[in-house]
């Protein structure tokens, strides 16, 4: 069991690490593309194809898409709270609402449709908020932090350890769910409010949410196809879903260039 444990850990931490590393040596545009997919979701539903019957593996999706609601509000509390709180007390007061609101979300009726509809309502109202909000845009560097990459891939595999292996025993959306944390904002945005400033991490924040529609497709596309078709077909299908729409996001972000600090905070 240790050893199984060890090996999901190690494998999780190596793949967001290097992932992580890639978005800082490419820049923002090839970057944003690699950052936009699911480093985290990956190797936990890669996990948990091989080890659980599809049915738990499609609840556990639907929990997952599920909690972009809570990565929302995440994103949201964290962007408001940083203008008058300082990084430590931002970041765990933002990641403190998301678990109640996952919680909440988690059992919430429907399937993929009634899911994905829900989504896109609270990423219109939360944007046009954003908005409302007036963040300044300015391009800031992103100069490789090993301690940052470390702490990242050690607290990823630590997630997809617990939701694939300890959370067995639970209903397959609390996996799910717990997949879903936002390890890779909170990182980034404690880093980059440390670093370069309050405005910095909440206009890194606010642009995110865009970032997450690769997430969301790679959950969507699990979830609806996992029980009717070869595991490792849907795996591929799924990442290749998520990936098109890192690209489709790659595109936009060319007409409207944003900072490297935005590109690399989308992963998750």
């Amino acid at each position: 069991m240790l050893s199984i444990l060890l090996v999901k850990w190690l494998s999780t931490a190596i793949v967001v690490i290097g992932v992580s590393v890639a978005v800082v040596r490419l820049g923002p545009k090839l970057g944003g593309v690699l950052a936009g997919t699911p480093i985290v979701l990956g190797p936990g539903y890669f996990f948990m194809l091989r080890e659980q019957p599809s049915a738990f593996v499609a609840d556990a999706a639907l929990g997952s898409l599920h909690a972009m609601l809570a990565t929302l509000a995440f994103c949201l509390s964290y962007v408001l709270l940083a203008g008058r709180w300082g990084a430590l007390a931002s970041v765990a007061l933002a990641a403190a609402l998301w678990v109640p609101v996952a919680a909440a979300v988690a059992v919430l009726p429907g399937g993929v449709a009634l899911a994905l509809a829900a989504i896109g309502l609270g990423m219109i109202l939360a944007l046009r908020l954003m908005n409302s909000l007036g963040l300044a845009r300015s391009a800031v560097s992103a100069p490789l932090h090993w301690g940052d990459l470390l702490i990242r891939g050690a607290l990823a595999g630590a997630i997809v350890c617990l939701a694939t292996a300890i959370l067995d025993d639970f209903a397959p959306a609390v996996s799910g769910v717990a997949l879903s944390f936002p390890i890779g904002m909170l990182t980034i945005a404690l880093t980059l409010h440390q670093r370069y400033g309050a405005e910095v991490a909440r206009a890194t924040l606010a642009d995110t949410q865009l970032g997450m529609l690769s997430l969301i497709a790679f959950s969507a596309v699990l979830a609806s196809s996992v029980e009717s078709l070869a595991s490792v077909f849907v795996f591929g299908l799924s990442l290749a879903a998520s990936l098109l729409v890192s690209i489709l996001l790659w595109f936009l972000h060319s007409i409207r260039p944003v900072s490297p600090s935005s590109a690399e905070a989308s992963s998750a």
